[in-house]
């Protein structure tokens, strides 16, 4: 990746409605499509990812297939934007299953790891990365219904996914679950979102404990601001125009610039990491 795909701000104004798709982002994300090269550290194994229609996930699903992996991609209604992750994969040599839904529901949640045991027989890569977020300015703003999509979203369906896949996930397979700096340094205008990412830390540390005799790793990629659909989609027009300017790298990071760490701690170099957070934040400190 060049420094000029660095998106450094200003950004150009933009809004979209949520959740936002790929296409419409200026400038376009960098996913890793032209960049990252696998080495076969995932040959044979079997991913389920949610969100994987784009941003961070797209990212994570691209070097995965590269990386020798089949992929389930979990995602709500960004259709176009799924399709081209599954090319991408497709382009690899792997095989990519597509699975729209709302994950808000328990019952689609099982419907997912049902759908990923029918298509590939088993779980070896459990990658819980969908999110949803609204920026608010005051607690009056934020009402009932969104408090608990964000909750469900981010944090219960974690919960039902998990709970479901484990019975399916062999020896030496891992969870990896997406945080956030926010977890550390919470918003207050994104407080519901704040909130749920430091559950989720606490969460994996519980799953890596719980698990540990099943043989099953649980961690953690706690990303800064990452230039994905999900901020012109949910954050006003200045905040887009300045997304990134207050890390000590001064700008947003790129998706694919997580994927070596979500490569690492699938592979099998990572055997005796389990509970741990891997921080990509563009400098800012993660304790």
């Amino acid at each position: 990746m060049t420094t000029s795909h660095r998106p450094f701000p200003p950004q150009p104004e933009q809004q979209q409605d949520w959740p936002g798709t790929t296409a419409k982002m200026q400038p376009t994300p960098d996913h890793g499509e032209t960049s990252y090269q696998g080495s076969g550290r995932l040959q044979g194994k079997k991913a389920l990812i949610t969100g994987g229609d784009s941003g961070i996930g797209r990212a994570v699903a691209i070097a995965y297939a590269r990386e020798g992996a089949d992929v389930l991609i979990s995602y709500y209604n960004e259709h176009e934007d799924a399709q081209d992750t599954a090319r991408l994969i497709e382009e690899a040599g792997q095989k990519a299953v597509l699975v729209p839904g709302d994950i808000t529901s328990a019952e689609h949640c099982r419907h997912l790891v049902s759908q990923a045991v029918d298509a590939f027989g088993k779980i070896d890569i459990l990658v819980n990365n969908a999110a949803f977020q609204q920026t608010r300015q005051s607690l009056e703003e934020i009402s009932d219904d969104e408090f608990d999509r964000t909750m469900k979203t981010n944090l219960y369906s974690l919960f039902w996914i998990t709970k479901a896949a484990v019975a399916h996930m062999p020896k030496g397979s891992v969870i990896i679950n997406t945080a956030s700096v926010n977890a550390d340094r919470p918003v207050p205008t994104l407080l519901a979102y704040s909130a749920t990412k430091a559950a989720i830390i606490n969460f994996s540390g519980s799953f890596a404990a719980l698990l540990a005799e099943k043989g099953i790793r649980s961690n953690v990629v706690a990303p800064g601001p990452i230039w994905t659909p999900l901020i012109p989609a949910t954050m006003t027009a200045e905040d887009v125009k300045h997304d990134g300017e207050s890390v000590p790298m001064k700008r947003a990071g790129q998706p694919a610039e997580l994927a070596s760490s979500y490569v690492m701690l699938a592979s099998d170099d990572a055997s005796y990491i389990s509970g741990a957070t891997i921080a990509v934040t563009g400098g800012v400190p993660f304790i």
